[in-house]
């Protein structure tokens, strides 16, 4: 139901799931997982895997540590989008690569939770995206030293506040790794 025009296919987008990122993540090994059998169910069923990957004076373009982890490669022909904000689509060409897939739905995972996926999850949804969040497949690094809650607390507030989102044409909502429905790659409910 996304308010993009000619754009009904559905792609899976893996948020700057990199090395330094994840590192020291809540439930690293289980997200990673969680995230590795969802790119396998979207190229089998011919649903676009999208990759984005942050740089910054921290996360240096080139180190090993902006590397994506090891467990995830991305596949030959699947778009790798550099960026370096928090929105996957500020500055970026995020948008042209959808786009030209004719995507309209995004089902999101990656990390940081309440960082780069919470941003990216609004970016998409004010653009037109029907955007879905995998509940169980995005992280975080502890943040409890600057005040913030712990990362499991992070991880279901969003989970939470994002199943609540509505707007006019659009529609969002969260769902667990094992019950998402890419639609074939066909767009919203399969449709």
């Amino acid at each position: 139901m996304s308010t993009l025009q000619d754009r009904s296919r559905t792609a899976l987008l893996v948020v700057d799931v990199q090395k330094d990122v994840v590192r020291e993540a809540h439930a690293r090994d289980a997200v990673v997982a969680n995230i590795a059998a969802l790119v396998e169910r979207a190229r089998r069923e011919g649903v676009p895997v999208v990759w984005v990957q942050h740089s910054d004076e921290e996360l240096v373009k080139g180190t090993d540590g902006w590397r994506i982890v090891p467990e995830l490669v991305p596949g030959d022909g699947e778009p790798l989008v550099h960026k370096n904000y928090g929105d996957s689509f500020e500055d970026t060409t995020l948008e042209t690569v959808l786009s030209g897939l004719g995507v309209g739905r995004l089902v999101v995972t990656g990390s940081e939770t309440d960082a780069c996926v919470r941003s990216t999850l609004h970016g998409a949804f004010v653009r037109g995206y029907d955007t879905i969040l995998v509940s169980d497949a995005h992280t975080a690094g502890d943040k409890t030293r600057w005040g913030a809650p712990p990362v499991d607390q992070v991880i279901a507030h969003t989970n939470l506040y994002w199943s609540f989102q509505r707007a006019p044409g659009r529609t969002a909502g969260v769902v667990a790794a094992e019950d998402v429905d890419f639609g074939g790659g066909k767009g919203p409910g399969g449709r």
